[in-house]
């Protein structure tokens, strides 16, 4: 009954025949074809010195004789080297650029994951004369402004023209990393940012930015980039100066086999997730060309390659015991602790710090905090400073800390993808590592099917010396009696500063009436 299930589910004809990426090896950049000797330069500063299996299928398709002539949708495990798979070839293309202008651009769900692929661009980019811009919100957007958009030089005592100003106005990157809130405030109100050459779009994460609205940033973008049979300049009511700049990437409507009715040259496309969706309805909204299906394997899900996974089954209230008892027990490796929400990720990180001798550094990481307090902390986290993250979700998608080597689920995951994520903090590059699943004894069977839906039956108990939990027990009631006053602090502390918000609030609409 279960297969007949799973025949029913819809899947696209181009996603029933992918190319295996487990089928390809790895290559060393010395036998790596047409690789700009520059680039080889960069790769090698930053201790790259061969290509992983994903690396190699997409250079291949997109490099020499492939040379981008399909969209591509990869769906590749955490920690397999996604992102170098699409900064690579894309540099690669753009080198040989004459004017620079945004030809390129790479969008994510959430700021620290775009900081992240900033780093990993920024790294190479510059090796052949590109540059690099960030639109995340991390900065005011005048500050954006100034980086992303070069002004004219103007001399002193000369009256300009405001049109010729408009005119003058170029960008200052050849490749954007943004987020599509802050990328749709660029595109409806920063003067000078156009879209009109872009010949690369990267949508990375793209499950989950097909599920979630985000402002409608694909149609916008789509749209910017698509040629129009009936006009083709600019309709009257979208008429902007700088449009008509000295420097046009025209678009004309291609009538070759595979073009027809279509832009050329076109926008290239690349989607990447480790769980891509197969639902025919988001993926439509990509709108692909002849898309080239990348996967690992027959399985829609797939985990790292030498990821040992391990459940420890805990005693009704006594989790928090178990979670200590197995911190001490990995003697201060790194470490991040997932849970199920922003308020438990808080409570938890409260009360572990709480316990009396445990001598690990604990920090929480999640949405409640300021983007500085998150970089902060996850700088700490990367040198070191810091052993274990307890987070929420926001650090499960594409997030990269070297030598994390354990993940610990204080929170069973409610699906398959979300395991993933979060399992794929660790054995990433092809590293080992460890996830451990804390479960109550009702949530066994349940865990069971969510990872038969990866084809992982293997998951052994993991337990814990019954004498550490009776050692923590002393320390567990009094870090639990300080939680509690905490807890009653900080609400205190909200409730007050809900009553002055509202008061003031009164004050103002009473004065406004008086008026």
């Amino acid at each position: 009954m279960e297969n007949a299930k799973k025949k029913s589910v819809p899947v696209l004809p181009w996603m029933r025949s992918p190319i295996d990426v487990s089928l390809f090896e790895d290559c060393p950049l010395d036998l790596l074809p047409c690789l700009d000797p520059r680039l080889k330069v960069a790769l090698q500063n930053m201790g790259i010195s061969s290509l992983f299996p994903v690396q190699v299928a997409v250079w291949q398709e997109t490099i020499g004789p492939g040379s981008f002539e399909r969209d591509l949708c990869i769906n590749s495990p955490t920690g397999s080297g996604k992102t170098l798979s699409y900064a690579l070839p894309i540099v690669q293309a753009l080198s040989k650029r004459a004017v620079r202008c945004l030809r390129a651009l790479v969008v994510l769900p959430t700021r620290d994951l775009a900081l992240q692929v900033k780093e990993a661009f920024a790294a190479i980019a510059p090796a052949v004369g590109l540059s690099v811009g960030l639109a995340v919100g991390q900065s005011s957007i005048a500050d954006e402004i100034a980086e992303l958009i070069k002004r004219p030089k103007l001399e002193a005592g000369i009256c300009y023209d405001p049109e010729y100003l408009f005119q003058e106005l170029q960008s200052a990157v050849d490749i954007l990393v943004a987020t599509p809130g802050r990328l749709m405030d660029h595109i409806n109100a920063t003067k000078g940012f156009t879209l009109e050459h872009l010949r690369y779009l990267v949508v990375d994460e793209t499950d989950r930015l097909l599920r979630e609205a985000y402002q409608a940033w694909l149609p916008t973008v789509l749209d910017l980039t698509r040629f129009d049979n009936e006009n083709q300049f600019p309709r009257t009511n979208t008429f902007l100066p700088f449009a008509f700049g000295s420097l046009k990437t025209i678009r004309r409507c291609g009538v070759e086999r595979g073009f027809k009715n279509k832009p050329y040259p076109r926008l290239v496309k690349m989607v990447l997730s480790a769980t891509l969706t197969q639902d025919p309805n988001k993926l439509a909204q990509l709108d692909l060309h002849h898309p080239l299906f990348l996967t690992t394997g027959q399985s829609r899900y797939k985990l790292p390659e030498k990821l040992e996974s391990y459940r420890l089954i805990c005693g009704s209230k006594m989790k928090p015991l178990y979670l200590v008892a197995l911190l001490q027990s990995l003697e201060g490796e790194k470490c991040i602790v997932f849970t199920s929400s922003v308020e438990s990720t808080h409570r938890l990180c409260t009360l572990l710090n709480f316990f009396a001798d445990l001598k690990i550094k604990i920090k929480e990481y999640s949405g409640l905090q300021r983007q500085s307090i998150r970089s902060k902390t996850l700088k700490a986290f990367r040198e070191g400073d810091i052993q274990v993250l307890v987070s929420s979700d926001a650090m499960t998608r594409g997030m990269d800390v070297e030598a994390v080597r354990n993940v610990i689920n204080y929170d069973m995951p409610a699906y398959i993808k979300t395991y993933i994520h979060r399992a794929g903090r660790t054995a990433r590059a092809g590293q080992t590592g460890r996830c451990f699943t804390l479960l109550h004894k009702d949530e066994v069977k349940r865990f069971k099917k969510i990872l038969q839906k990866a084809d992982n039956d293997l998951c052994p108990d993991y337990s814990v010396p019954s004498s550490s939990i009776e050692s923590l027990r002393p320390s567990y009631k009094s870090a639990l009696e300080k939680l509690k006053e905490t807890v009653e602090s900080e609400s205190y502390r909200k409730r007050k500063s809900g009553f002055k918000l509202s008061r003031m609030g009164r004050g103002k609409g009473a004065a406004h009436a008086k008026r």
